[in-house]
Order: structure tokens, then C-alpha cells, then sequence
């Protein structure tokens, strides 16, 4: 179940988020990418609080990613890691490169 919930919601040219809204990094990560000019339905932010699977979606996510803890950020179907990933490529400015290569930006 949590399996097949996590890569539903990853797909290529768009960018999702796995978050906790309780999370401060969570927050953080929505506040940055909140600021871009996506297009209409190419940025997600998936609650894993919002379902009964929380445990085993992070354990899936810790399958896939090597960390069970969220911020968990995909741009398209790669992770790039958690806020302070997102900070990193958000000031060498591969994150606007990488979200113009997969067209996710108006």
C-alpha cells in the first residue's frame, strides 16, 4: 500500500514533496518552492500524517532514498534529499536548472 501511494505520486516533470505539516524543515522547503512559478499541478505536497500508512510510507521512503525522514523533495522521479539539499541547490542555482529541464516551471 504505502508502496504503491509513494510512486503514484512520483512522476516525471513534476515535483513532489513528502512532508509532516508539524515539521519546521517541512514548512521551510513549502515556503521556497511556494515562491516559484510552477505550473498548475506540477508541485505537490503529500501529508504522510494524512493517512494510516505514515510508519510504512517513511520505511518505503527510507527504501528508496536512504532516509526514512521528511522533507523527502523529488524533482520529477529523483530525490534530491530534504531542506537542506533544497537550500544548496536552491543557492548554486541548480535548482531553477533542474526544474526548467523538467519543464515544471511556467
Amino acid at each position: 500500500m504505502a508502496q504503491e501511494f509513494v510512486n503514484g505520486k512520483i512522476q516525471p516533470g513534476k515535483v513532489v514533496v513528502f512532508i509532516k505539516p508539524t515539521c519546521p524543515y517541512c514548512r521551510k522547503t513549502q515556503e521556497i518552492l511556494s515562491q516559484l512559478p510552477f505550473k498548475q499541478g506540477l508541485l505537490e505536497f503529500v501529508d504522510i500524517t494524512a493517512t494510516s500508512d505514515t510508519n510504512e510510507i517513511q520505511d518505503y521512503l527510507q527504501q528508496l532514498t536512504g532516509a526514512r525522514t521528511v522533507p523527502r523533495v523529488f524533482i520529477g522521479k529523483e530525490c534530491i534529499g530534504g531542506c537542506s539539499d533544497l537550500i544548496t541547490l536552491q543557492e548554486s542555482g541548480e535548482l531553477l536548472t533542474r526544474l526548467k529541464q523538467i519543464g515544471a516551471l511556467q
